[in-house]
């Protein structure tokens, strides 16, 4: 009710405008009034001086974010040992973009003032001038070169692994609509072939568990790291396009469906040690006290509160990839090697988790044809294909 109400408002306010606008036309008939729709010496000299003003506005509200925003870092905090170079790079962006901008703009609206039009001035015109343009054409290109280089150097520096020498942990990323899957590569450090025709059952990643290095691989549905050591994701996506975001750690790779791509990084902070910097607890704080007064109004109308809030690293989809895609989230811990390895110990292994659905898959149909009298000796012994471990 209340907003056909505003709706009705809006519609009268407007009815009164037009009739108004109306009404000093008719009270402007008779009266001299310039229709000419050609500039006068007054018009440029009005638009000259609302230049300038725009210019001022611009440069007042610039000022008046850096003093009440910028007490929120940009960019900070990165959890991974890359990750400061990428920071790096972006503040000599921004910085660059910013220092140009206020000269571009500055010099844009004093010469719209300096060159307005007046009675009886002609432009000067000349079809070129060399020097000028070298100039201008030489100065962005050699500071884009510069940026480009430099990205190009950090990116490389990322992405080359030598995974022979530097021995990094292997993990495949799993991407589907709409949740990851992980899968450790174990005690060989080698990932056991895996085809999406396998898929079946508990095997959902399709993994071939006839190949000898799968028989240790381990599939989880949250993401332990230890720090300080070298991780290498290989990534496959089951179904769409999805995007292996991790902004902590400043990782980002596209999951592409048929094909492998990867990405590495070091870990160079724990969760404990993130949640404990002075702008992760600021922002925690923040968030919790919006989280407590909306508890509040929840509370009072019957409906439960809401928790604290927790910071977690995360693995994020940053792709669209369908109508759940914000569910599409999976914890990451950074822990110690020592909490690393005990985590790990603790999983079990894919290969025995497929054995044990099928013994309890045979158990039940056993216990379907014959419910009266089962036989637990007499359940079938598990035919599932999985390779013998090399004899040492």
């Amino acid at each position: 009710m209340t907003s056909l109400l505003v709706l009705l408002v809006l519609v009268l306010l407007s009815v009164a405008l037009w009739q108004l606008t109306k009404i000093f036309d008719l009270t402007q008939v008779g009266k001299q009034s310039d229709d000419n729709q050609i500039a006068n010496d007054n018009d440029n000299n009005v638009n000259g001086y609302l230049s300038f003003a725009f210019l001022a506005f611009i440069y007042i509200i610039t000022i008046y974010c850096f003093a009440n925003y910028g007490k929120f870092p940009l960019m900070s905090n990165a959890a991974s040992e890359h990750g400061k170079d990428v920071d790096q790079l972006m503040w000599i962006s921004m910085i660059l973009i910013f220092i140009v901008q206020t000269i571009t703009q500055g010099l844009l609206f004093y010469f719209s003032y300096k060159y307005r039009g007046r009675k009886g001035q002609v432009a000067t015109y000349f079809s070129d001038n060399n020097k000028l343009e070298f100039i201008w054409s030489s100065i962005p290109a050699l500071v884009l070169a510069v940026l480009i280089f430099f990205g190009l150097y950090s990116w490389t520096d990322i992405m080359f692994v030598n995974e022979k020498e530097e021995k990094p942990i292997v993990i495949e990323v799993y991407a589907q609509q709409f949740n990851w899957k992980v899968r450790y590569a174990g005690d060989d450090n080698v990932l056991g072939k895996a085809n999406v025709r396998l898929i079946e059952g508990v095997n959902s990643l399709g993994v071939d568990l006839s190949d000898p290095n799968a028989q240790d691989d381990i599939v989880a549905e949250e993401m332990h790291l230890p720090k300080g050591k070298k991780v290498i994701f290989k990534i496959r996506s089951q179904d769409v396009l999805h995007s292996f975001y991790m902004p902590h750690f400043r990782a980002q790779m596209n999951c592409v469906p048929g094909m492998v791509t990867q990405f590495a990084f070091t870990p160079s902070m724990t969760t404990s040690e993130m949640r404990e910097t002075k702008d992760m607890t600021e922002k925690v704080a923040n968030i919790n006290q919006i989280r407590e007064a909306k508890s509040k109004k929840l509370v009072a109308e019957g409906k439960p509160g809401l928790d604290p809030y927790q910071f977690d690293f995360l693995l994020l989809c940053n792709k669209i990839c369908g109508s759940s895609h914000y569910n599409m989230q999976m914890k990451v811990v950074v822990e110690s090697e020592a909490d690393y390895k005990k985590w790990l110990k603790e999983k079990t292994k894919l290969v025995q988790s497929v054995k044990t659905a099928v013994a309890e898959e045979a158990a039940a149909k056993l216990a379907e044809s014959n419910p009266a009298k089962i036989d637990t000796t007499s359940v079938k012994k598990d035919t599932t294909l999985v390779a013998e471990a090399p004899t040492k």
